[in-house]
């Protein structure tokens, strides 16, 4: 154990910034949060990686590979759920932008002047993409274009409002109108995607319990002195049959999460 505690110590080392970096993010916040974030991330993958040593070296290799399995399928669907509500709240931004923006040209007032408003009152890619969209307006170039953000988890709602706005640009439509159609579909289509996911709330926990089943059935053996544990920590066959059964498990697992994330697409 004395070499992987050196392994770990040396990969924490690689990981650690040195004392100038340290300044350098003391001395610009911007920089500093992105150094911040690839530092946090490095040193999750040396402690996984370390994980994963200490209990391949412990425990064998099946266990860290089981161990492994059920990371990562916990980390997937972490990431899933954070997606889900990053968009959520960046839709409800751009609605409450629409609703500004459309508030703003019903008194009059220009439409570069109405995205700047809107720009200053949401947050988020709305935000950005608002802010961009007056800027372009106020150089004489078309707002529409500056509405079209890609890799965003509104890309696909801002492109229905830059079409909206490049329809009113193009054949002198209101574009008052527009937007509120736009708004109103989008409106409708996140109370849909709400009552499907309350509806599939009950699938998600049975897939769940139905995931756990295994793990009691384990425990109850070992309640009854069978000593399952040790057969699936001892190596060999037993070894085989845990990583087999932890790959199957996590595997119904994200299967049950993209069945009911196709359906609220």
């Amino acid at each position: 154990m004395s070499g992987v505690a050196l392994l770990l110590g040396a990969a924490a080392l690689f990981a650690a910034p040195n004392p100038k970096v340290r300044l350098q993010i003391l001395g610009r916040p911007a920089l500093g949060i992105g150094l911040g974030i690839r530092h946090r991330a490095a040193v999750l993958v040396v402690s996984v990686i370390g994980a994963a040593v200490v209990l391949a070296f412990s425990c064998g290799v099946s266990v860290a590979l089981a161990a492994a399995i059920v990371a990562a399928t916990l980390w997937t669907r972490r990431r899933a759920a954070v997606r889900r509500r990053t968009h959520r709240a960046e839709v409800e931004s751009l609605v409450a932008g629409l609703d500004t923006i459309v508030g703003e040209l019903g008194v009059g007032a220009h439409p570069a002047t109405a995205a700047s408003v809107a720009a200053s009152e949401c947050s988020g890619t709305a935000a950005a993409a608002f802010g961009r969209a007056s800027g372009r307006a106020r150089l004489g170039g078309t707002a529409h274009d500056g509405l079209r953000v890609n890799d965003s988890p509104v890309s696909d709602e801002l492109a229905i409002v830059a079409a909206a706005w490049q329809i009113s640009d193009d054949h002198g439509l209101g574009l008052v109108g527009l937007l509120t159609a736009a708004r109103a579909d989008m409106m409708a289509r996140s109370r849909f995607r709400d009552r499907t996911h309350a509806s599939l709330a009950g699938a998600r926990a049975t897939g769940t319990v139905l995931a756990c089943l295994p793990v009691v059935g384990v425990g109850l053996g070992q309640a009854m002195d069978a000593s399952p544990i040790g057969v699936l920590l001892g190596g060999g066959l037993g070894g085989v049959l845990l990583a087999i059964g932890s790959a199957l498990v996590c595997a119904g697992l994200l299967w049950t999460d993209a069945i009911a994330d196709r359906v609220c697409r």
